[in-house]
């Protein structure tokens, strides 16, 4: 048998926790993606674009690294971003097998947008939430992931692969905007 508030014989689709998770992971998504709409952009997008606003990422594999992309995935949205010219890429001169990123002119205005319309999708999401209600939701869902951090014993043997698939957002399971 096992322990928690899930039984085998019991649970169901509708009713269960990774169906709401999903779900609302998928309301957001949809709601991000058409708030960045206009300027090009998808939500997987802007977390490349607001990492290298914010120069935590420099490279492709550093982009990788902190989005948990796979760097196939990665190159084809670099490539997107790259089209729409919304980023440059660059060799770097101390080494000339490392790529070098950085925003056009374009991908900054871009940028300088992001956190107004983050905060417009995230406080119309949750309309009619309490301040406490959503400390109440994070702290939560804090707890949730650290269970799948910390080694969380998966008794099925079924670890999370975060991938990107940003043909079809709703199959990743990394969010941007929140």
């Amino acid at each position: 048998m096992t322990d928690g508030p899930y039984q085998p014989d019991s649970i169901h689709l509708e009713s269960s926790l990774g169906y709401f998770l999903t779900k609302a992971r998928n309301v957001l998504v949809d709601r991000t993606d058409r708030a960045v709409a206009h300027l090009g952009l998808t939500t997987q997008q802007i977390g490349v674009i607001l990492l290298l606003a914010s120069g935590r990422a420099t490279t492709p594999f550093e982009l990788s690294r902190v989005m948990s992309y796979d760097s196939g995935s990665m190159t084809r949205m670099l490539d997107r971003l790259e089209k729409k010219e919304l980023i440059a890429r660059s060799r770097s001169e101390a080494d000339r097998r490392v790529v070098k990123l950085e925003l056009t002119p374009q991908g900054r205005h871009a940028a300088s947008q992001l956190p107004a319309i983050g905060a417009a999708v995230l406080n119309e999401q949750l309309r009619g939430f309490s301040d406490a209600d959503l400390a109440a939701l994070m702290d939560l869902l804090s707890r949730f992931i650290a269970n799948g951090i910390d080694g969380g014993n998966g008794a099925c043997g079924c670890g999370t692969n975060v991938a990107s698939n940003e043909e079809d957002p709703g199959k990743s399971v990394s969010g941007h905007m929140g």
